[in-house]
């Protein structure tokens, strides 16, 4: 069994009967006393997070996942249905769950799953880091603004909206961090 000093970001564990994901943890020495682990955990069906504390070297129960390639099929309503490429296994998940990568979904995008190693059940989408999207919409940014850093709003075309640099163009397709939501260059 694992101890808290196995604890990183992503990794998911069992707590109090169900299954969360470590979003942040930091491990605390305090001047008096012995040291312990804060913790964000995030649950993996309902997306609330909680603060958890653990004294450290205190077990803990990691789940073995394996990772499967899924694809995006279409959304409807509040559901999103993807395909396992495996076994072309169709299945749904709720928009709680994906709330994070909307903004950077498109149809057929191809993706990672975590499933559980024991009974192949779906725990959580290992979104990209990065996404490839076209611009739908960019305005001419304005001439001579020059004094500080320069950038002008555009539109992708899952609908999301961002700062870029004044030379793109629509059309263009450009990089974009799915972790801060940023540009990040020309693809």
């Amino acid at each position: 069994m694992a101890t808290t000093a196995d604890l990183r970001n992503g990794l998911v564990i069992e707590h109090k009967n169900d299954l969360y994901k470590v979003v942040e943890y930091q491990h605390v020495k305090p001047g008096k006393g012995g040291a312990f682990v804060r913790t964000k955990l995030k649950n993996v069906k309902t997306g609330r997070v909680i603060d958890e504390t653990w004294n450290s070297g205190e077990k803990i129960e990691i789940v073995k996942m394996i990772r499967k390639s899924i694809q995006f099929l279409y959304s409807g309503g509040d559901e999103y249905h993807f395909m396992d490429n495996e076994d072309y296994d169709q299945f749904t998940l709720p928009k709680e769950v994906l709330e994070d990568y909307l903004p950077y979904m498109l149809e057929n995008m191809t993706m990672e799953s975590l499933v559980r190693e024991d009974d192949g059940s779906l725990v959580d989408i290992a979104f990209p880091p990065s996404v490839v999207l076209e611009v739908t919409e960019a305005h001419d940014a304005a001439r001579g603004d020059s004094a500080g850093p320069v950038s002008k709003p555009v539109k992708v075309e899952t609908g999301y909206e961002l700062l870029v640099p004044p030379f793109i163009k629509q059309g263009e397709k450009i990089r974009i961090d799915t972790e801060t939501g940023k540009y990040m260059e020309r693809a």
